[in-house]
């Protein structure tokens, strides 16, 4: 039994309760788990980022741990009748290993690829990326957090030499004098956030909002502009020159702590207010209130979110704005700065170890020569063993099956059929696979498409750390063990590099010292991995998470202090400056024509979470949230002849989706939106452009061309 893992409860006996966090988004709200009777209860907690709150998605997570659809032993798929069949872990796992030798033996290593997520804990990342690079010895390893933080990620490492989400902690939004949220709902996305919002407003300070719809954070705002989508970039750009022309730019930060400050200065001097707004549609009074705002604040933050990042010119539109955040000396001052709001649970730490197709633990990069001798040292493995890099997560996606690409494909912690771009082609790439293997511990769309599935352990039945918005290092905590039939991701890794013997192993039971299933020892190795990189885990260890509200990374020494903000003295860069970067304002990838006039866009509603995998399946959020729509202006639904809650086709060059209209004067009239959570007819992103950034590979998930049609059903 792993550390901190429970018995279910007898009937009678006394509950138990475990001090754990929530398993959905980065906030990584903390809660208290009580087992009873054998019924499992979400209790409050008292924590610094949420300080007791919890949305109703929180509130609602342990009631997937019994779900009646919940996997409890592996499926197989029945050559005969093509559907999946319960079998034995034994014969899964044959059923594994004999593809996988089959494919490389035909095609090479790099033909079989591992796409990972998210959600997984700091340890299952680690052991992911190790696993496909010592077991599989594969380049190709990607994850679902390309599709979420990439952009902000290249961005602040191009800027600041090192990528934290938040690089201060939580509590600064509450201290700035003016907070500028672009891109982000935090009140439907991460609602417990919005507390922080609420002590910003009370002490006086001002919240502006940049997005293209009236939405939930936007009713917030003392300021809402509302661009055309992907146009983010011109507002940052005017922003920074009203800023220069005004007088607001703080010289004698820019002199001292960055570089390359003149090139921009000369790039945004054409961005005078009139020019952006004949672009975006934001008025000039309201972009130059924003300059004010932050210009003449003592303390000011700039926050993006994925609808700044989620666009083929994402990684420059995170730039635009970190120069003004530069330009105004924010970075490194309490209650002032630049930061980014991750998504997943764990999409900060899911990147920092390995399971990204550039990187190594401890945010290396993997073509540095130090950087694979120190982790194939800590691996046990030559350097010139370990595999190149491999490519970003949709061009591994959209290269499956074909004949260059990838045959076989290990998904662990992600449903692609639903979140990835141009989700149809996706599809069928899955299906031209030799060999499908989905662990999960729901039948997601993409495991119906399985060749094998295995059923592991729930957030709640295993021990581990995740690292939250803010680089904080949190431990979550298991209250019982999985349910008969179940394993956890670590065992599966650890049997399955066994049977493939990996280097070092014998091919029997020794494989666990190589791939061990206990997590604090998994965690152990991560700390030596990482020791010394950007992402310094070596100072941070169960013992000191527990004895405090968790650690801040980067600490190297578990007896020094961590690092709750970046940036106080100097940046990560060789010299201790921070970079500006001249960017400039091109095109979305598709612009609307006459056959289709009307701008695309996605994004979340309160009550469900990603894929919807698993929220999809909790009765209150189905309630609440029962399926996909699309939202049009009344104008806009006037002109199609559509009454709210009629059925409409949104048709895209790529495809189409199915939903019923929402009628809302909070949309542009030029723009409809739809979100993701769904698939079947509504998935949205059948229509989503897979166009990507030639930076970060961050797909333009938040513009696209479209027509809406009203359907007429017999």
């Amino acid at each position: 039994m792993t550390d901190g893992a429970r018995s279910a409860t007898r009937p009678g006996s006394a509950p138990r309760e475990v001090a754990t966090h929530c398993p959905y988004c980065a906030l990584q709200c903390g809660m208290t788990l009580r087992e009873e009777t054998g019924r499992v209860t979400v209790l409050p907690r008292q924590f610094p980022t949420n300080r007791g709150g919890l949305c109703q998605k929180g509130w609602t997570a342990a009631e997937l741990l019994d779900h009646p659809q919940r996997l409890t032993t592996p499926l197989l798929r029945d050559p005969a009748t093509g559907e999946l069949r319960p079998a034995s872990w034994a014969a899964a796992l044959d059923r594994i290993v004999t593809g996988i030798r089959a494919v490389q033996r035909g095609h090479g290593r790099d033909a079989v690829a591992v796409f990972g997520g998210g959600g997984l804990t700091n340890e299952k990342a680690y052991a992911l990326g190790k696993f496909a690079r010592v077991a599989l010895r594969t380049r190709h390893i990607d994850y679902n957090g390309r599709f979420c933080m990439s952009s902000a990620a290249a961005a602040g490492l191009r800027a600041f030499g090192v990528d934290r989400g938040l690089p201060f902690p939580l509590a600064d939004l509450g201290r700035a004098d003016t907070l500028l949220l672009v891109g982000a709902n935090p009140a439907e996305t991460m609602p417990p956030l919005v507390r922080w919002l609420t002590e910003q407003r009370e002490r006086g300070g001002r919240l502006i909002v940049v997005d293209p719809r009236v939405t939930a954070t936007a009713r917030l705002a003392d300021l809402h502009l509302q661009p055309l989508p992907g146009t983010d970039l011109a507002v940052a750009n005017a922003l920074l020159h009203i800023a220069l022309t005004e007088g607001w730019v703080d010289r004698a930060y820019v002199d001292t702590r960055t570089t390359g400050f003149p090139a921009v200065r000369r790039s945004v001097a054409g961005w005078w207010p009139a020019r952006a707004e004949a672009l975006s549609a934001v008025p000039v009074a309201d972009l130059e209130a924003t300059a004010r705002a932050l210009g003449t604040a003592e303390r000011a933050i700039i926050l993006t979110a994925r609808g700044a990042e989620q666009h083929a010119k994402g990684v420059d539109t995170v730039t635009g704005f970190v120069n003004l955040a530069l330009a105004l000396g924010l970075p490194g001052r309490p209650g002032s700065g630049y930061g980014c709001l991750t998504g997943q649970g764990n999409g900060q730490g899911g990147r920092e170890h390995g399971q990204k197709a550039d990187q190594l633990p401890g945010y290396r990069r993997i073509d540095d020569p130090a950087a694979r001798e120190h982790v194939a040292g800590v691996w046990g493995v030559p350097p010139g063993e370990l595999p190149g890099p491999g490519v970003p997560a949709y061009q591994l996606l959209d290269s499956l099956g074909t004949p260059a690409g990838p045959k076989a494909l290990l998904v662990f912690g992600s449903n692609p059929v639903v979140s990835a771009p141009r989700a149809a082609r996706v599809e069928g790439r899955l299906r031209d696979l030799d060999l499908l293997v989905v662990a999960d511990f729901l039948l997601s769309e993409t495991a119906a498409l399985a060749d094998v599935v295995l059923p592991t352990a729930q957030w709640a039945e295993e021990d581990g750390t995740m690292t939250n918005l803010e680089g904080r290092v949190l431990r979550r905590r298991a209250l019982r063990e999985p349910p008969p039939g179940v394993r956890t991701d670590l065992a599966v890794l650890a049997e399955l590099a066994a049977r493939l013997a990996a280097p070092g192993d014998d091919g029997g039971n020794e494989a666990t010292d190589r791939f061990p299933t206990d997590p604090r020892t998994v965690f152990a190795e991560l700390r030596r991995a990482s020791a010394g990189g950007p992402a310094d885990y070596a100072g941070v260890s169960w013992e000191r998470i527990d004895a405090a509200d968790g650690v801040w990374w980067p600490c190297p020494d578990e007896d020094g202090p961590d690092t709750p903000r970046l940036f106080a003295d100097r940046f990560a860069t060789p010299d201790g400056r921070a970079r500006f970067h001249p960017v400039e304002h091109r095109p979305a990838a598709e612009e609307v024509c006459p056959e289709y006039p009307l701008h695309f866009t996605t994004g979340r509603v309160l009550a469900q979470y990603q894929s919807g995998t698993q929220t999809r399946r909790v009765a209150a959020l189905r309630r609440a949230a029962p399926s996909a729509f699309v939202e049009l202006h009344p104008d806009l639904a006037d002109r199609l002849g559509v009454a709210d809650g009629e059925p409409v086709r949104v048709v895209s060059r790529r495809g189409e989706l199915r939903a019923p209209a929402r009628l809302s004067p909070g949309i542009r009239p030029d723009t409809v939106f739809a979100p993701f959570h769904w698939g079947g007819a509504g998935r949205a992103n059948s229509v989503t452009n897979d166009a990507v950034d030639p930076v970060s590979g961050m797909p333009e998930f938040k513009i696209c061309a479209v027509r809406v049609e009203r359907v007429v059903e017999p």
